[in-house]
């Protein structure tokens, strides 16, 4: 049998497992949604159901946005992603230029280091970062939450494979043109590779908007508290055992996640396949 004939039951099955997988993925976010707009009385009852037999979601939504102080939890969270990756970008775009494009003694050793750092967790290093914020004076501040995130390995990484993918003929005419190394790397190398660095502004939004472990430790403000933190000051403090708001506030926490990837997820692809060309 031809390989022509194989390719339809194969394409079948591949979707078929693509759309199980995602269902599976989405379940626990459309019943998390199901939760919100349920009343107290219905939230543990024995039957299934996604839609509620008495519509609750104006009184948890209401909750979950007077009961305790979600806006500023969620602005907390605007503040330090949007930092942070500006700061991140301004960090390993120069970075990864120097070690895809510039020849200089220690670059491979340079490179290497950044591929440990990758497969490094974050958790491990948080007991000498905590100390040294200490020392800086900077917990219990937004310093604190943007500090240790603004070296990113991946983010060099993923710009490095993205910038060895232009051409070095490219360099050179911009060097001919009396632009000196930083000029290139925000005039030509940062636009042309604006694909990758959405793309990596996606992954460390979703990251850092998502991040509960070092909040815990860096901060005890709640003023100063980011979602995932103040959800969970909302649910002990506020909320108890009344899941309606506390579903309705984690449905609004993730949110803006899901609008801002469907609305880069073309540029999202682009960035992530763009350097694997190379």
């Amino acid at each position: 049998m031809s390989a022509h004939h194989l390719a339809p039951p194969f394409a079948i099955l591949r979707h078929t497992a693509l759309l199980i997988t995602g269902a599976l993925i989405l379940v626990p976010f459309v019943w998390m949604v199901s939760l919100s707009i349920k009343p107290p009385g219905e939230i543990f009852r024995a039957g299934f159901s996604l839609w509620p037999e008495q519509f609750y979601g104006v009184e948890n939504y209401t909750r979950a946005l007077t009961k305790a102080p979600l806006p500023q939890y969620m602005l907390n969270g605007v503040i330090v992603c949007a930092m942070i990756v500006v700061l991140q970008t301004f960090v390993c775009a120069p970075a990864a230029y120097a070690l895809a494009k510039l020849e200089f003694p220690g670059r491979n050793l340079l490179f290497a280091m950044v591929l440990i750092a990758l497969i490094l967790p974050h958790e491990v290093l948080s007991l000498p970062l905590f100390i040294l914020g200490y020392q800086l004076g900077i917990l219990n501040t937004y310093a604190a939450l943007i500090f240790p995130y603004v070296v990113s390995p991946f983010g060099i990484f993923l710009f490095r494979q993205f910038f060895k993918t232009i051409p070095d003929d490219v360099v050179h005419a911009a060097r001919l043109d009396g632009l000196s190394e930083l000029a290139i790397v925000w005039r030509i190398m940062v636009p042309m590779a604006l694909p990758a660095i959405i793309a990596f502004g996606i992954f460390s939004i979703v990251s850092h908007w998502n991040s509960l472990f070092w909040p815990l430790i860096a901060v005890r403000d709640q003023s100063l508290m980011p979602p995932p933190l103040g959800i969970m000051a909302f649910k002990n403090d506020e909320a108890g055992n009344d899941y309606g708001p506390l579903m309705a506030a984690s449905t609004l926490v993730v949110a803006p996640l899901i609008i801002a990837f469907l609305s880069a997820q073309r540029w999202f692809v682009e960035g992530m396949t763009g350097g694997a060309v190379k």
